[in-house]
């Protein structure tokens, strides 16, 4: 048996509506699991780029491209790989901070080119981009400060490069 992984799918579906509770009632039908599902629409607004990330075995991840690309809607569906895509999540997160120590949760969103979008008298909110790592990392030197709110938008990704490009009519 293999083991299990994590695959990173990134379909290019027609903008329809309800494709993307179709797109999502086929991971729940077949007890598919979703860790992050982001979606919006492309430069042509035809089409809507939607990043699935789901974990299984080969067979499982075998299975869920198979069904995927059997729906109507799906124009393309790319598996992608961290070697040779970028990967980003957008995270937002409300810190309990009073003024003394304003500063130091300040000092770390420096080092990790977060925006502080809001201050309030009793707290601030960070916006952060990057990789699941980095997020986690930024997250683990909060673990001082009482985390009011915390906000992610699951990853979404592109291949790099122009090698891969699609285009549709």
């Amino acid at each position: 048996m293999s083991d299990v992984r994590r695959q990173v799918y990134s379909l290019l579906v027609h903008n329809n509506p309800g494709v993307l509770s179709r797109i999502a009632g086929l991971f729940s039908r077949r007890g598919y699991s979703i860790d992050s599902i982001t979606a919006g629409t492309t430069a042509d607004a035809r089409y809507t780029r939607i990043t699935v990330v789901s974990t299984g075995d080969d067979l499982i991840l075998s299975q869920i491209e198979k069904q995927v690309r059997k729906l109507e809607d799906v124009a393309e569906i790319k598996l992608l790989n961290a070697d040779e895509s970028v990967f980003r999540e957008l995270m937002m997160v409300k810190v309990r901070v009073d003024a003394a120590h304003r500063a130091e949760v300040i000092s770390v969103a420096d080092i990790f080119r977060a925006k502080i979008v809001d201050v309030g008298q009793d707290s601030l909110m960070c916006e952060l981009t990057g990789n699941q790592s980095k997020l986690e990392a930024f997250l683990e030197l909060l673990e001082g400060y009482e985390i009011l709110e915390l906000a992610r938008t699951g990853i979404t990704a592109l291949e790099r490069g122009i090698n891969n490009v699609t285009y549709l009519d």
